[in-house]
């Protein structure tokens, strides 16, 4: 007896002109979008332009086009892709609730949660405008949008699952495995990664809102030692590289677990081997972010390359948990 990923599949047409190849059309761009609504955000924070538009919002300066400088160029179209990602989100979540095709729970569940999560990062923004924030509220800001892609990312795989021919879908899904072979404290230890990877990310956000990242010149050393004198924004800098450091020895003691309880051709090993490449890439463009931090134009790309990593490593652990979830669930 065994164990698979089940993936509902869709009728090749519905009414209302939606078929299943256009609303797995419709996540794939809602993913699209958030990815450019991360990386617009990246930019507002690398070039210094949170405050491009002033204190106005949703008018930028008390116009609906600024006049023409960097920062309020830079503000005001993040703005713009967030609000057209927003309605493109917020179309894909009232597809999915009641084109009765697409009414999977689990369809359900990532839809309301991008919604969710898109909503609750533009109201925070919108704050962060009018109402000066503190570098602890605005580092939030982007753990929230993290989470906002992490659910479109995943609505647009369990969609392209379920749109998937059925020769096709089957290849796809994973080899059984014997029902006793998927315990639960796999899901709990994966969550709990997850828990502490998203500390380590909000720490790097606090970091680069705080323009701490200088503080530690050099790498893989801190000012040139293996500890450096620990004291203000020092200490935070190098607390974030302990903690991704670690961050990459827990994902590998989590993968050698994952590979004993389940086999090593398991599509939890799978996704554990890439979670491991993507933690030291994300090591490796933090050693990067470092060496750029006085070229101010270089920093920008490097920035944005530390993000989308974090952003693939972030996703990835959460796929993760739910492939756990989904195969300790059957066993029971």
């Amino acid at each position: 007896m065994g164990i698979g990923y089940y993936a509902p599949t869709f009728t090749k047409k519905s009414g209302m002109g939606m078929t299943s190849q256009r609303y797995r059309l419709l996540t794939l761009l809602s993913c699209i979008g958030m990815f450019l609504v991360l990386i617009a955000g990246v930019l507002v924070t690398n070039t210094d332009s949170g405050r491009g538009c002033g204190s106005d919002w949703p008018l930028c300066n008390g116009r609906f086009v600024p006049a023409y400088t960097v920062e309020s160029m830079v503000e005001y179209t993040h703005r713009m892709i967030s609000g057209l990602v927003g309605l493109l989100v917020g179309a894909t979540f009232l597809v999915t609730w009641f084109w009765k095709p697409a009414r999977h729970k689990e369809n359900k569940l990532y839809a309301g949660g991008a919604l969710l999560f898109t909503v609750m990062q533009a109201i925070l923004g919108a704050m962060a405008v009018v109402w000066e924030q503190s570098s602890l509220v605005l580092a939030l800001h982007f753990g929230i949008s993290l989470f906002a892609f992490t659910s479109t990312w995943l609505l647009y795989l369990t969609v392209k699952r379920q749109t998937l021919p059925n020769n096709h879908a089957a290849a796809k899904q994973p080899k059984s495995l014997p029902v006793t072979t998927i315990p639960k404290a796999v899901f709990r230890s994966i969550v709990a990664v997850i828990v502490y990877c998203y500390g380590v990310v909000y720490l790097g956000a606090y970091i680069r809102h705080t323009s701490s990242g200088g503080a530690c010149e050099g790498w893989p050393l801190c000012n040139g030692d293996v500890i450096p004198e620990l004291s203000g924004s020092t200490t935070v800098a190098f607390a974030h590289r302990i903690a991704a450091l670690l961050l990459l020895v827990l994902v590998a003691i989590l993968v050698i677990y994952v590979r004993k309880s389940v086999g090593k051709q398991s599509e939890l090993v799978s996704i554990g081997n890439k979670a491991i490449i993507l933690v030291c890439m994300q090591i490796l463009s933090g050693g990067l972010l470092s060496a750029t931090l006085s070229n101010e134009d270089v920093y920008i790309f490097t920035g944005l390359l530390h993000t989308v990593i974090i952003s693939a490593l972030f996703s990835m652990l959460i796929l993760f948990a739910v492939r756990a979830r989904q195969l300790s669930k059957a066993s029971n």
